[in-house]
């Protein structure tokens, strides 16, 4: 058996453990939903490293298993995992989860459409990942920042467009949830009517429903439907840049989709995040203008305490072992709660400590760390930048501990965000 540390830092090696739970500790539903920190601290009192169900049993389903595996609450541990894999953990679900290869896993699962192997780099290890992942890193580097500024810039200007004039809106519906979307579509140079299929079921995806199913066939079929417009239309944009590459129509389909995916829903919940807390943090709006601390410094302090893919990038161990005192065995998903890791006490951070600090695990580590970190941050900060700019007097409407969070396992982000604001001409927010 692998042995590592038998203590996190931060944790005293002789204290007991605690007793575990009546059962795993779903990581989701009402009560998770409404207090997810709530449910790491109990996690975390259990070890670094804890049981939990992921997904209930499907209603109906033949099979009578919900789905289990493990949660990784501590920041050591997580750090731990994600710098050995491929070498001690391993991607590729097919092989290595047991419940999905003995047939256990309801095919309608919710958490299965967002864990199923899938043929993109996500889902990978040694040379198949490297030859996918090297087809992103090249075609994302052949972006121009400058026009992808530009283009974000002006897609944040249609969008308050729109409400300019009313003086009120719903920034998450009406802004952050659209923005990152048109922006990858652009990039993509998607026709429009694909495009907006493309957006609508990845936004159902990403909830994780009992519509996911069926959102992740229409997704693929129109990823399909772009990938065989650019064969015949090849163009300067990502897509076409993959073709070059060299990628199957199969890899391509989900290749497209990983982008998506890892682009457009976390970057919309990080601008809803971010604005919420320029928004209630008086002394943060106050300096902003000043550039005493940018919009770049306010988002690494919520991807410290509020990473927008909280609880994500599974894995399997290759063999039993412990890690820093917790058993792991292999055939289970392993998850990593990235809003745990950040938020683990055991760090001593103070909140002051996080502003424009990126130490945090947000965007992964590893050989699986994003590879469009610069990207993602561009469209946030450009958002919020435009929105705070062109948006006087912006206010919520409601209280601040009245701001609902979106529902859900793997995404975390204000569910709405009603403000108020001067109206405007649209003539004059330019």
């Amino acid at each position: 058996m692998y042995q590592t540390h038998t203590a996190a830092p931060g944790q005293c090696p002789m204290r007991p453990p605690a007793p575990p739970p009546a059962g795993p500790l779903p990581i989701y539903g009402p009560d998770f939903d409404r207090d997810p920190h709530a449910t790491y601290q109990q996690l975390r009192e259990q070890g670094p490293i804890a049981p939990v169900e992921i997904s209930p049993r499907v209603p109906g389903s033949p099979s009578s298993s919900a789905v289990y595996g493990y949660l990784v609450v501590n920041y050591w541990s997580a750090l731990y995992i994600l710098r050995n894999t491929p070498d001690l953990f391993a991607k590729d679900s097919r092989l290595h989860w047991a419940a999905l290869r003995d047939g256990q896993v309801p095919a309608d699962s919710p958490a299965l459409m967002m864990m199923q192997p899938r043929d993109n780099a996500l889902w990978k290890d040694g040379e198949e990942h490297q030859r996918l992942r090297g087809a992103i890193t090249s075609a994302l580097a052949r972006v121009d920042t400058y026009d992808l500024t530009a283009a974000i810039t002006r897609i944040a200007d249609e969008l308050m467009d729109a409400f300019a004039a009313d003086g009120q809106a719903d920034l998450v519906t009406q802004f952050a949830e659209p923005l990152p979307m048109m922006t990858v579509t652009e990039l993509f140079a998607a026709p429009p009517e694909i495009g907006s299929r493309i957006v609508r079921h990845v936004t159902a995806l990403f909830a994780a429903g009992p519509d996911a199913a069926q959102a992740n066939m229409l997704l693929e079929a129109a990823c399909l439907e772009l990938v065989h417009v650019k064969r015949t239309r090849p163009g300067r944009d990502v897509v076409t840049y993959l073709i070059q590459a060299g990628l199957t129509d199969p890899e391509l389909v989900q290749t497209l989709l990983l982008l998506f995916g890892a682009a457009a829903p976390p970057a919309a919940k990080a601008i809803g995040r971010t604005t919420q807390r320029y928004l209630t943090d008086a002394h943060l709006a106050q300096h902003v203008h000043t550039g005493v601390r940018p919009v770049a410094a306010a988002l690494e302090s919520v991807l410290w305490e509020d990473p927008p893919v909280a609880n994500y990038s599974p894995l399997f161990a290759r063999s039993p072992m412990t890690i820093y005192g917790a058993p792991v065995q292999p055939g289970y998903p392993i998850l990593i709660s990235f809003a745990a890791a950040n938020s683990d006490p055991a760090l001593g951070l103070a909140p002051a400590a996080r502003a424009g600090n990126r130490g945090h695990i947000a965007f992964s580590a590893g050989v699986h760390g994003c590879p469009a970190q610069g990207m993602g941050r561009l469209i946030v900060e450009t958002a919020v930048e435009r929105l705070l700019d062109r948006l006087s007097q912006l206010a919520l409407t409601i209280p601040d501990g009245d701001v609902p969070n979106l529902p859900g396992t793997f995404l975390a982000g204000p569910a709405s965000l009603p403000v108020s604001f001067r109206p405007a001409a649209t003539a004059l927010g330019r």
